[in-house]
């Protein structure tokens, strides 16, 4: 399957995957306003044999067949950075948890 790959300008380190190119309107309205602009970023052919870095394919096929967009967040924190002396002691946003 080809797809296009955007990334959210908005919301650091948030991409968005479309099944076809610039077609926004697929898009829940909630989550586009929460994406703001995107900026064009990678044109892929995908199938079920390929590895992506961060993502399950089979899940992101899935979605792109089943609504037409699949949305990739940020890596969550690995346990070893959250452990990790430098981390523990500096200043985190309070609206993370």
């Amino acid at each position: 399957m080809h797809c296009f790959v955007y990334i959210s300008l908005r919301k650091a380190g948030t991409y968005l995957w479309l099944a076809r190119r610039d077609d926004f309107s697929v898009l829940p309205e909630s989550l586009a306003l929460m994406l703001g602009d995107l900026r064009f970023v990678l044109e892929v052919e995908l199938h079920p044999e390929r590895r992506l870095p961060q993502e399950d394919v089979h899940i992101v096929l899935e979605h792109l067949v089943t609504q037409g967009w699949h949305l990739q967040l940020p890596p969550s924190e690995t346990l070893a950075t959250a452990n990790h002396p430098a981390y523990k002691n500096a200043p985190h946003d309070s609206q993370d948890g």
